[in-house]
């Protein structure tokens, strides 16, 4: 497979939004678990995690410091850094196993995971694709080292206007997970969400915006000469 045929172009793509949308969820994840880590005395559901309150703030700072990495090793595809690969597997098979843990830890004290479920869903699903990337036939076209620069920054705007997206709206796709008595904890951050959405909205729609602008002034240059 060539490295600039559309099929190659369409799964580098699908490989980076994915990247960067689960090192986002992962990074949320973590800071959501703040109402279990620091407070789980307040809420009924949440009592029987108090006697493992120090477990469930490791579980925080795992989260926050695994979609940091995520996010990262996003950002490092859409450079095509030679190590770029190697850190998405790293960094998704370390989400994979602490948030599985998560996931029987919190079945096993207070009987349900969600929303964690839903993170480590994603990452399990994120993991699976890079795996399938490396089919020695499939990876001499996704091969992220080999991708045009211009094709992989619009991939980055897209990807960037997706976490904005899901950050702007977290508070209603995490709601059902996050509300006791009658309190939506998905919205405690709305402020520090908004800003943080708005900012990926705009720095996604700049990338684009840029890379079209640069590619109508080039087409026009080539019609002056």
């Amino acid at each position: 497979m060539s490295s600039n045929s559309i099929l190659a172009k369409f799964l580098r793509f699908i490989g980076i939004v994915l990247m960067a949308f689960t090192g986002g969820f992962t990074l949320l994840g973590g800071i959501g678990t703040t109402c279990a880590a620091l407070a789980p005395t307040r809420y009924e559901s949440m009592a029987e995690l108090a006697p493992f309150q120090w477990l469930y703030i490791l579980f925080v700072l795992a989260g926050i410091a695994i979609g940091g990495w995520g996010v990262w090793a996003a950002i490092k595809l859409i450079r095509g850094t030679p190590d770029s690969y190697w850190m998405s597997i790293k960094a998704l098979t370390a989400g994979v196993v602490v948030g599985g843990f998560h996931i029987y830890a919190s079945r096993m004290l207070r009987g349900k995971s969600m929303p964690v479920d839903a993170v480590v869903y994603t990452t399990i699903l994120t993991l699976a694709i890079f795996l399938f990337f490396k089919i020695p036939y499939i990876w001499q076209g996704v091969d992220f080292t080999k991708a045009k620069g211009n094709d992989n920054k619009k991939t980055g705007g897209a990807a960037a206007i997706v976490m904005g997206l899901f950050t702007l709206t977290i508070q209603h796709t995490m709601g059902d997970t996050h509300t006791w008595d009658g309190t939506n904890y998905a919205d405690a951050f709305n402020t520090s969400m908004t800003v943080v959405g708005i900012g990926l909205l705009l720095l996604g729609a700049g990338l684009l915006i840029g890379l079209s602008y640069k590619k109508w002034a080039v087409i026009k240059l080539q019609v002056q000469e």
